[in-house]
């Protein structure tokens, strides 16, 4: 698999499209960066591990606890709050790092396919992302979206969160030199992304499940997704 593929773009469509689970999808294409460009992946599993070291992400909202609020502007510019979305019933909230991240353009065409069983629970799902308004609307149109992708003017409501981390002058740099310009992306130079994550939310706004890892190679799998919108949907009806 790792030598059938001559660019990681070439493998990062493969994989996308792929008919297996997320974690397969994600699985298959970290093992091509690897083989591909393997001072990236070193890098980054230094990352890892200096983040796991002192518990980056520990300290965000946990389950059982209220989800501050958030007013952002969509792929549109229109402004959407979580309260309106609360008002609809049960709210899956997913961070991702941005347009130009492979991992997380799996993430969402997974969860796009995924978009009849989420609505089946009563559901709505919402991305957030640092990146300005028009790489928001090419998110959502590469992903094949349809729900809101929302954009975290500087990062600020991931910070609020404990969930925003300065990437490193080691991987500053080669993500620079890959052509991954995040100052025109985000429009700052802070080199701040968010720790991809996952939140579901009751309609009462109060976190019943949460997936954070350092490692944004992970995410949260959609059948703990939809199990955990189930359950907070049976919450709501008590």
């Amino acid at each position: 698999m790792t030598t059938a593929f001559a660019t990681v773009e070439e493998a990062f469509r493969y994989c996308r499209d792929m008919d297996a689970s997320l974690s397969e999808r994600l699985d298959t294409f970290a093992n091509v960066a690897r083989a591909l460009r393997p001072e990236m992946q070193e890098a980054i599993d230094r990352m890892v591990e200096r983040l796991k070291a002192h518990n980056v992400g520990e300290t965000a909202p946990k389950p059982g606890e209220v989800m501050p609020s958030f007013t952002l502007p969509d792929e549109t510019g229109r402004l959407v709050s979580l309260d309106a979305l609360l008002a609809a019933g049960p709210v899956a909230i997913t961070f991702h790092r941005g347009h130009w991240c492979p991992y997380c353009r799996i993430n969402t065409r997974v969860l796009s396919e995924a978009q009849d069983k989420i609505n089946a629970e009563g559901a709505k799902i919402v991305a957030i992302m640092p990146d300005r308004e028009q790489f928001a609307a090419s998110f959502k149109l590469d992903g094949d979206l349809h729900y809101p992708v929302l954009t975290d003017i500087d990062n600020g409501y991931a910070l609020s969160l404990n969930l925003a981390i300065w990437v490193g002058a080691e991987l500053e740099q080669l993500m620079a030199a890959a052509g991954r310009d995040l100052p025109r992306y985000q429009g700052n130079e802070a080199w701040f992304l968010p720790i991809p994550a996952t939140f579901v939310l009751a309609s009462d706004g109060t976190i019943t499940a949460r997936f954070i890892d350092p490692d944004y190679r992970r995410r949260m799998t959609v059948e703990d997704l939809l199990a955990a919108l189930q359950n907070a949907q049976n919450r709501g009806e008590k």
